[in-house]
């Protein structure tokens, strides 16, 4: 039986194409069209009304916004304004004072499409109110859906004030797609951020009746005044722990602040990216960031850092997208390696501020909790945290039930430390940067005493990293120093495992752990590194095959050799519940001093709690 298929119906969807004549869109179409390509939400507006500011050497730029710039947006600036006939020209599409030829290799200003302004006034009501040193007056034009009225003469003082109305009101179905007004508003304060980051030397203003105003003050030229203003945005924190990075080849240089490992955040929205002062998301440099933190953070921890890269404008091509968002660099390669070396040198040089002492968390964790005032009619006896007891009498004198949790305070049981020290220690320990060893609590922890503080060592994270800097050390000088046993050591693993280790057996053997198949569901050991002494191979092994299922063939061979590098670290280093001597104590401080980056574990923890001797007056009442 053969099936009949009716033809479609008039007015229904069909599957095949009508053929339909080549024919030229009108220009207010193509306006719209291309102003989805450049405006895309509200902060996209401000974005490109900033950096035009910008580009016209404005020192002082007023952003207003009103419905997260969906009603209203207001940009203002002092800078040099445009003429009447520029003014005129500068809403027409590919219209542009920022080039001086038709070189796009050669490009130094931010703006440099001619799309922006005429964009914007294809989808909203744009108006504009300028003025140029040599005009008499200022002048203002309006834009309503792609038609511009005439140049009318108007009052500024100086600069530029472009406002933004009723945005997408030409296009209603892109309002669809916004988010609320407080998302909206919390996009265009990201965006002016990033701005501000970049021209510390600008003093910006954001208000809108979606938050209270906030202004950047203009800060002083140079590396201090950067760090100012990456304070005054990024807070306090950020301040008091960022490290200064700089980095030069070729005519690249790479410069800014990072944040020692112990300010971290959950994503990596806390990397800032500088490209000839433009702000950029580049995945070349978010992974150079991430390679050159790796031994310091936890794989699930990012760190804060704000780097500029400054070139010559024919090595990068900023023409990528149309949001200017994007760049692609000539010698990528270069980049890369520049900012893995600034990062790693300025991590390396203040390694000791990399510890939990540097963002005040140490010290608020001693601070006593807020006890919150008991009403005046308050009896503890009617309290269902206090149950009444019967309280026993000696001498028919009642005794208060407060007394027993009072006398238990004092029952600090036995210690657990080796408390025979000297009485004074030595002056040239005390002037040493960790201090000189007093005692070990718990078995895990070392107190040592500095001229003005005192500081709490976690004694087997601080040997982790001491272990694996000389694992990395000996692998770069000559190879990992390995020891033979004399009888193997054979480990019995699932089959699974088995398979994963023996798969990167090659790669182990780079850091001095031979192992071979010794049937199925068996590995047998034959060397090992002798860094770590007597290892427990059985635990060693297990480890790295857990870590080894999360690699895969795109994770550069180095960081996987880190891995194995760490995990055979932590196994060889002292571990907590190790009863330690004084002169154990000590020489494990003074390996801290000599070992780069002893702040921080393999794993990102931190190995040493400082506390100044004005802290802890503080935490008495003494100051």
């Amino acid at each position: 039986m053969h099936l009949l298929r009716r033809p479609p119906r008039m007015g229904c969807s069909s599957n095949r194409s009508i053929a339909m004549p080549v024919r030229q869109l009108p220009e207010q179409v193509v306006n719209r069209i291309a102003a989805g390509e450049v405006v895309e939400r509200p902060a996209s507006v401000v974005k490109e009304l900033v950096e035009n500011a910008i580009d016209a050497g404005a020192s002082r730029i007023d952003i207003f916004t009103d419905g997260g710039g969906r009603r209203r947006i207001g940009i203002t600036d002092d800078g040099g304004g445009m003429t009447r006939a520029d003014l005129a020209l500068s809403v027409d599409r590919h219209a542009t004072s920022k080039l001086d030829d038709e070189d796009l290799l050669r490009i130094r200003t931010l703006g440099f499409r001619g799309e922006a302004l005429p964009s914007i006034g294809a989808v909203a009501r744009l108006n504009i109110v300028t003025r140029h040193a040599s005009e008499p007056h200022a002048w203002s034009l309006s834009v309503e859906a792609g038609v511009k009225s005439e140049v009318m003469p108007a009052a500024l003082g100086q600069g530029t004030r472009v406002e933004v109305g009723d945005l997408f009101y030409a296009t209603p179905a892109r309002l669809k797609f916004l988010k609320t007004d407080r998302t909206e508003a919390e996009a265009i304060r990201e965006v002016v951020r990033r701005l501000a980051m970049a021209r510390p030397d600008i003093a910006f203003t954001l208000a809108g009746e979606e938050r209270a105003p906030v202004t950047w003050a203009a800060a002083l030229p140079g590396a201090p005044g950067r760090l100012t203003r990456l304070g005054d945005i990024l807070g306090s924190d950020f301040r008091g722990c960022a490290i200064e990075v700089r980095a030069e080849r070729e005519g690249v240089v790479v410069e800014g602040f990072a944040a020692a490992p112990s300010l971290t955040r959950a994503n990596a929205l806390g990397q800032y990216l500088f490209v000839n002062g433009r702000p950029v998301r580049d995945k070349l440099i978010l992974g150079a960031v991430r390679a050159a933190y790796a031994d310091y953070l936890p794989r699930d921890r990012h760190p804060v850092v704000a780097l500029f890269v400054t070139l010559a404008p024919q090595e990068v091509d900023a023409n990528v997208h149309p949001a200017k968002t994007e760049v692609r660099f000539r010698n990528a390669g270069l980049v890369r390696a520049l900012i893995v070396h600034a990062l790693k040198e300025g991590l390396a040089r203040e390694g000791r501020r990399t510890a939990a002492n540097t963002d005040g968390a140490a010290l608020s964790a001693f601070r006593p909790s807020f006890v919150a005032p008991r009403p005046t009619n308050w009896d503890w006896r009617r309290s269902p945290a206090y149950p009444v007891r019967p309280m026993p009498s000696f001498d028919g004198v009642a005794t208060s039930a407060l007394a027993e949790p009072g006398q238990a305070a004092f029952d600090v049981g036995a210690p657990t430390a080796d408390v025979r020290f000297e009485a004074q220690p030595s002056a040239d320990l005390l002037d040493r940067p960790l201090g000189a060893a007093r005692t070990q609590i718990h078995e895990t922890y070392i107190v040592s005493q500095t001229r003005d503080g005192l500081i709490v060592v976690d004694q087997h994270a601080a040997h982790e990293r001491i272990v694996y800097e000389k694992l990395k050390a000996s692998l770069a000088r000559n190879g990992v120093q390995r020891q033979i046993l004399l009888i193997p050591e054979i480990v019995e693993l699932d089959e699974s495992t088995v398979e994963k280790l023996l798969d990167r057996a090659e790669e182990l053997a780079t850091y001095g752990l031979a192992i071979e198949s010794f049937g199925p569901g068996a590995v047998a050991v034959r060397e090992t590194p002798s860094l770590l002494g007597k290892a427990n191979a059985a635990g060693l092994l297990r480890d790295l095959a857990e870590h080894m299922a999360e690699w895969d063939e795109a994770l550069p061979l180095e960081r996987r050799l880190m891995h194995v590098a760490a995990t055979m670290a932590c196994h060889g280093s002292v571990r907590a519940g190790r009863r330690l001597k004084p002169e154990e104590m000590n020489a494990l401080l003074r390996e801290m001093e000599d070992t780069p980056n002893s702040g921080q574990c393999n794993h990102g923890r931190p190995t040493y709690v400082e506390l100044k001797l004005s802290d802890i007056e503080k935490l008495f009442g003494r100051r």
